[in-house]
């Protein structure tokens, strides 16, 4: 099933206008067609999950999105600005977090959010905010060799905030974090979305992906999918359905109720009242499931 109309309007861009508009785009590396016909849209203060297994065509969208590959078709609108038309007043508006670490090492992490900020033109950068804001105030003089993987990460984020970005482009920003510290990064996703970046976000974390993005789109082969809210996508290929398990004895009874079943409402009411009631859930679909459904593979 592939959807007719990629394009979103969100609340809080009324007028429709983008940040990043995306028109039919293609890329082939030799013979083989890594990107086909790919358009999208992401509004300012909108977070755009983007979803797909390895070598689907992420990066290589995201490298045209950056100016580092230019579409052999299809045009790339940042910011009102043609890419890669206009490739270095885009990159100047730009925040950028691979999942690849291209840190200087040895560097303390000051230094590194310092000299990014001159390549910027950050007049006056201090990186003592920043650093705390991704958990490193405590190691803002000792070298990235130092860090570790996640510390390393966390660094990455916080060099893609230096020059405040209109967009932010982040390509599995809590791979290798604890699960505190992808907390604190997914806060700062929300802060940035908040403050009206608009941010562009890959990653195999379904519950991430369900929990931040605004929208979410699916690309396998180099195609788009489909493209809609989480929410929606559940509720068209989820089942209405509520399961409870309750104990008795040494015994556990668990009972799947369809909403949309007669008498389901009495049934949900006896079963919920029994005091042996263990837990109670809506059963809906995941993220995961549904890519396979529109897919025929996993995200992996």
């Amino acid at each position: 099933m592939i959807a007719d109309n990629y394009r979103v309007t969100t609340p809080s861009n009324p007028a429709g206008i983008p940040a990043i508009d995306v028109d039919d785009i293609r890329f082939s590396y030799g013979d083989t067609l890594a990107v086909e016909d790919v358009s999208f849209t992401v509004a300012p203060g909108e977070i755009l999950g983007f979803l797909g297994p390895n070598g689907a065509g992420k990066s290589t969208t995201i490298k045209m999105l950056t100016g580092q590959l230019s579409p052999e078709a299809g045009k790339i609108s940042i910011l009102g600005m043609d890419m890669p038309g206009q490739r270095e007043k885009i990159q100047g508006r730009l925040g950028v977090c691979f999942e690849e670490k291209n840190l200087y090492l040895s560097m303390t992490g000051s230094e590194n959010l310092k000299f990014f900020a001159k390549l910027f033109g950050v007049n006056e950068f201090a990186p003592e905010p920043l650093m705390e804001r991704v958990g490193l105030s405590t190691r803002l003089d000792d070298r990235v060799s130092e860090y570790s993987k996640g510390m390393r990460q966390r660094l990455m984020l916080a060099r893609s905030l230096v020059n405040t970005p209109d967009v932010l482009l982040l390509d599995e920003p809590t791979a290798a974090l604890d699960p505190v510290s992808a907390i604190g990064v997914r806060d700062i996703i929300r802060e940035e979305a908040a403050r009206g970046a608009a941010v562009l976000l890959t990653t195999h974390d379904m519950h991430e992906a369900d929990d931040l993005s605004d929208h979410v789109a699916f690309i396998n082969q180099g195609k788009i999918l489909t493209i809609d809210t989480p929410e929606n996508l559940k509720l068209k290929h989820g089942t209405r359905s509520v399961r409870i398990r309750s104990r008795h004895g040494d015994d556990i009874d668990e009972q799947v109720i369809p909403l949309d079943d007669e008498g389901a409402e009495d049934r949900i009411r006896d079963a919920v009242s029994t005091e042996g009631l263990m837990t109670i859930h809506t059963e809906e679909a995941t993220l995961e499931d549904i890519f396979v459904e529109y897919a025929g593979r996993g995200l992996t």
